[in-house]
């Protein structure tokens, strides 16, 4: 074997059956004929003709309507979810007591430029960086002491 595979070509798109009906239009509107004829035989023609509005008209439009590309009844979805989402997003972060003091007393002074304390980490000497380095050159084998 020479490590060579075939990559398909066009996944995105469908399959097409009469034309250029897919088989997912096709079976939309296999579904909704067979909805409306047996509304047909069964109910009155007043009844056949109030269900074209609400069974085959939906049909035809999740069927053949594409909006931005993409098909209609993924377009719904994609509405329907962006309603659910909140517009509005708030970082709810943890503050700490030195930020909540630190507040407290510039709401205190009245607006008056405080400068805010600057937490400053303590830096890493050569020794502690070098044995983070084994660490990770040994894949966490090496467990420091």
């Amino acid at each position: 074997m020479d490590g060579r595979f075939i990559v398909p070509q066009f996944i995105e798109e469908e399959s097409r059956i009469l034309g250029k009906i897919t088989v997912r239009q096709f079976i939309i509107v296999v579904v909704a004929g067979v909805i409306e004829m047996i509304i047909f035989r069964v109910a009155s023609l007043g009844w056949f003709f109030g269900s074209l509005f609400f069974v085959a008209a939906p049909a035809l439009v999740i069927a053949f309507i594409k909006i931005n590309g993409q098909s209609f009844h993924l377009f719904l979805l994609n509405v329907i979810q962006s309603l659910r989402r909140p517009r509005l997003r708030v970082w709810n972060r943890n503050v700490t007591m030195e930020e909540l003091k630190f507040e407290m007393e510039r709401k205190k002074m009245g607006e008056k430029k405080i400068v805010a304390p600057k937490i400053t980490k303590e830096p890493l000497s050569s020794s502690r960086l070098a044995e983070l380095a084994l660490v990770v050159d040994t894949g966490g084998m090496y467990k420091g002491e």
